[in-house]
């Protein structure tokens, strides 16, 4: 469930800033393994943790107050969450695509 920040208007689509509440349960869909044709992205825990694979990267587990850059393209899969998961996600473009990898 994505809550938009208005960050898109704001900078005339050169980013776009948005909470996201990981809704429980974890599916497939969300399993799938995929990548984002960004130049920036950044996201932060805000809430619960998240469990997420990457491509080169390996499993990682992030908390509430971890941070990380995304890597443009890197191929990655959302393993798990907390029910109560919630993320800040900050991308450029506003307008990006998402590819299943």
């Amino acid at each position: 469930k994505y809550r938009d920040l208005g960050i898109a208007a704001a900078t005339n689509g050169l980013a776009v800033a948005h909470v996201i509440r990981m809704l429980p349960p974890v599916t497939d869909e969300v399993r799938q393994r995929h990548l984002h044709a960004t130049e920036f992205q950044m996201i932060y825990v805000l809430k619960g943790w998240i469990k997420s694979e990457f491509e080169g990267e390996g499993t990682h587990v992030m908390k509430t107050g971890s941070c990380w850059l995304q890597p443009p393209a890197i191929k990655h899969t959302v393993l798990d969450y907390s029910d109560d998961c919630e993320l800040l996600e900050i991308v450029m473009p506003a307008d990006f695509a998402t590819e299943l990898a």
